[in-house]
């Protein structure tokens, strides 16, 4: 009795079901089929076959966007939610016996990954809502097309097939994407197409779209790229330069990668090569107009003609200016003059000069200052060795310091000059190949001995096997620039010539204004003296074993060099 007073939940469950003879256990939660008994009011009366009917509206049995579709008498199916309500109906849903039904297809279909067909209808953040038969998905914008689409709208309501990425019942989540249907296709359709061409093939096409490093042409179905440096021989600094969005070109196929399905397209190959036959239009030494197209740190790319491009290196722009930037020397688009210095067809490669088509500065001296002439200049630099001074042409000559003044050092002759005064100077020598003017000052002092000129300037004063005392004025690796004593004569003194030992022969041991004793051993075609340390030191020896002794006397070597430099300083 004290249960029957206090009945629970699971009592009233109980005698529900007895009173319905087990159709809540039988019904509810299920689908089921029924029959439309009426239609009322945008109400569909449906039958299940339970005490009383219920009612579905018409619009749970159309697809979004549409009219239902219903007639007395057709038969349904419906998801049974309560067996009864509180007014003694039965509750059914169409949208959820559709969307059981749509879920058991679609899983069915996620599992054999194929495609399953839906329909846009809303949009949502981030995307937009699928209906797949029943079920909702959701379609992430990225997933609409292959590209951006800017309108959606023509999508919408239109059956269509998307690929399930993504779904979980439990949370009722479902993912689709119609991006992968359309790049599957897509690659179907480039498949079937790439066999139908081949490499060599030309082909007209319209490009699609345009990039820094080139253009991509629509060949019918399927893009290939043709690159910047295809569109044509001459230089191209972005493709707009040449073609534009929507124009048609005829291009040749120049690769194909089957595998990636990529096609490499070009525009230039179906023009004549302008490298065809460039050794013969451009020989060697030739001068040659042309145009300043780029600027580099090394140089400057000068077009001789469409398609054909050489470089100037920086060391070939100017006879005078060292260690510039080319920017300092030439401006894009100029037009210069140049001369060809070396062509590799097979390289597509030509040397040009820019210097090599002007006067050279140090010829042109040589010519118009021969030696013993008086030149006047500006003090650019002073060094510790010398002056550096300006000359006509836009060349220096150097005024060594022991050149400066007459009796006083050269230390102290350097002092008595200034930067940027003007000075009167005598040519001593001028060595075009070495682009080198050597200059004299204390030559032009009143009274100073006559400055020698034609062959006895160049040091034919000097004498073979004469011993003078040399300047340093430049030290190298393979010897030293000398000038000799109060001729002025510039010479040099090879390594091995340095000394007798090999730790003498270092032309690193001697610094610039460093002064020492050199025999003259001879003279090059330009009769400028060599100098020799070595041959001095040979001919010492020599003569002091003459003069103190010979190898049968019994004296040592250095006995006798002992005594010969005590006769020199005594003497």
């Amino acid at each position: 009795m004290a249960s029957t007073a206090n009945p629970t939940r699971d009592d009233f469950a109980a005698l529900l079901n007895d009173s319905l003879g087990g159709a809540a256990t039988q019904f509810e939660g299920r689908v089921v089929k029924g029959t439309i008994t009426a239609i009322e009011n945008d109400l569909a009366i449906i039958d299940v076959g339970l005490k009383s009917e219920g009612r579905v509206p018409l619009r749970e049995f159309a697809a979004p966007g549409q009219k239902a579709e219903l007639n007395v008498g057709d038969e349904v199916e419906v998801f049974v939610d309560r067996v009864e309500n509180a007014m003694g109906e039965a509750m059914l849903s169409r949208d959820r016996a559709r969307r059981e039904a749509a879920w058991d297809r679609l899983e069915t279909e996620f599992a054999n990954e194929g495609r399953v067909e839906g329909v846009i209808f809303g949009r949502v953040k981030g995307g937009f809502t699928v209906d797949l038969g029943g079920a909702v998905a959701f379609l992430p914008g990225s997933q609409v097309d292959i590209r951006p689409v800017r309108d959606v709208q023509p999508l919408i309501d239109l059956p269509q097939p998307f690929q399930i990425l993504k779904m979980d019942r439990r949370r009722g989540n479902i993912v689709v994407s119609r991006r992968a249907i359309l790049e599957e296709t897509r690659a179907e359709q480039r498949s079937g197409l790439i066999q139908n061409l081949a490499e060599g093939q030309i082909i007209d096409g319209i490009v699609k779209n345009i990039t820094d490093y080139g253009a991509f042409v629509d060949l019918g179905g399927i893009d290939g790229l043709l690159h910047v440096t295809d569109m044509s021989y001459k230089r191209v600094n972005h493709p707009n330069e040449v073609i534009n969005i929507g124009d048609s070109v005829r291009v040749q196929i120049v690769r194909i990668n089957r595998d990636t399905q990529r096609i490499s397209l070009g525009m230039k190959q179906l023009e004549s090569d302008p490298w065809e036959g460039a050794e013969a239009k451009y020989p060697l030494h030739g001068k040659f107009s042309g145009r300043v197209t780029n600027i580099t740190e090394y140089g400057a790319f000068v077009e001789l003609e469409p398609g054909i491009e050489g470089l100037v290196h920086v060391s070939e722009m100017s006879w005078t200016k060292k260690n510039v930037h080319p920017g300092k020397i030439v401006s894009t688009s100029q037009e210069v003059e140049v001369t060809i210095i070396e062509v590799d067809s097979d390289k597509r490669r030509i040397s040009l000069g820019l210097k090599q088509a002007q006067s050279n500065p140090w010829e042109s001296f040589a010519s118009t200052h021969p030696v013993g002439s008086t030149v006047e200049g500006e003090v650019k630099n002073a060094t510790e060795f010398g002056l550096f001074i300006g000359l006509p042409g836009d060349v220096d000559g150097m005024v060594h310091m022991s050149d400066i003044a007459w009796g006083i050092s050269g230390e102290d002759a350097l002092n008595l000059h200034r930067k940027g005064e003007m000075v009167t100077a005598v040519v001593l020598d001028v060595d075009v190949e070495k682009e080198r003017i050597s200059l004299g000052m204390k030559q032009l002092e009143k009274g100073a001995p006559a400055v020698a000129t034609g062959a006895a300037a160049t040091g034919t004063t000097l004498k073979k096997n004469d011993i003078v005392t040399v300047t340093v004025l430049e030290v190298r690796d393979g010897g030293l620039e000398v000038q000799g004593g109060d001729s002025g004569a510039t010479g040099f003194i090879k390594r091995t010539d340095l000394g007798r030992d090999r730790d003498e022969q270092r032309p690193e041991r001697f610094q610039v204004g460093q002064k020492f004793d050199a025999m003259v051993i001879g003279f090059d075609r330009s009769k400028k003296p060599n100098f020799s340390v070595k041959a001095m030191q040979i001919a010492e020896e020599k003569q002091a074993v003459e003069q103190y002794g010979s190898s049968d006397s019994g004296a040592s070597l250095g006995d006798i060099l002992g005594e010969a430099l005590k006769a020199k300083r005594e003497g």
